[in-house]
């Protein structure tokens, strides 16, 4: 599995102007999770739309460094880290469950961020 290749191809699909580059990175009924706790986006119609929400344009100004956790069969877990040039920064894990082709079937994130609570407020 190429899973870093993958990377390379989500990072530039971020990056592309419109959402026709998902289709280089996704299949047409893939579920793309923001968290462990969110109900996932499916399709590409829906993860495309999510997608033009969330960033504020594809020219926005990052580093996006990764490597492979681990992989078994079709699975792989990737440590990905993102700073943003307005002093904004991420560090993810990303599950990702790819299909014969090499498309992303299923997407998970776990992403954390400088002074994010570790533990859930108390009652």
């Amino acid at each position: 599995m190429r899973t870093l290749e993958w990377v390379g191809r989500y990072e530039a699909a971020w990056r592309t102007p419109g959402t026709e580059a998902l289709r280089e990175v996704f299949a047409p009924r893939a579920r793309y999770r923001q968290s462990p706790y969110h109900e996932p986006f499916i399709g590409l119609d829906a993860i495309g739309a999510m997608w033009e929400r969330e960033r504020a344009s594809p020219d926005e100004a990052f580093t996006l460094t990764a490597s492979v956790v681990a992989e078994q069969g079709n699975t792989a877990v990737v440590r990905v880290e993102v700073e943003y040039a307005r002093a904004r920064e991420y560090r993810d894990l990303w599950v990702v469950v790819f299909d014969a082709d090499g498309l992303c079937v299923d997407f998970e994130e776990w992403p954390y961020f400088p002074g994010q609570s570790i533990t859930a407020p108390r009652d």
